[in-house]
């Protein structure tokens, strides 16, 4: 498929547009700002969206946020308390899934059973 407008010279791979270069690769967002324009809300009202959504399917009640909920102290190197980097990576990916997997399994039961006729001919 052909660029639209190409011209001699264009080279795949070699866009000179800020939003193709590596450095800004990879930062979400965008579309958010852009609905600004159309849903008349903020990114924090966004944010704030997306939560009570979450806190609905969890079946949680939306609290305000406690400032004071956590208590932030350096740890020193050494601390026999603080587990290896590697073992805090894989139960943050863990704990991760486990929200995927539950909002996948509430997401399932508000759709109902696959009632398609071609489903399982496309397995």
């Amino acid at each position: 498929m052909q660029p639209k407008n190409a011209r001699a010279g264009m080279v795949p791979g070699r866009c000179k547009g800020k939003a193709h270069k590596p450095d800004h690769l990879g930062y979400a967002g965008r579309r958010v700002l852009v609905s600004r324009k159309w849903s008349n809300k903020t990114l924090t009202e966004h944010k704030q969206d997306r939560r009570t959504w979450v806190l609905e399917a969890l079946g949680l009640p939306d609290e305000p946020v406690d400032p004071h909920r956590y208590i932030w102290r350096p740890v020193k190197p050494g601390d026999p308390e603080l587990a290896p980097i590697g073992v805090r990576l894989l139960r943050s990916v863990h704990e991760r899934q486990r929200w995927r997997n539950h909002i996948n399994q509430l997401q399932a039961l508000g759709d109902g059973p696959n009632l398609s006729a071609t489903e399982a001919r496309a397995a």
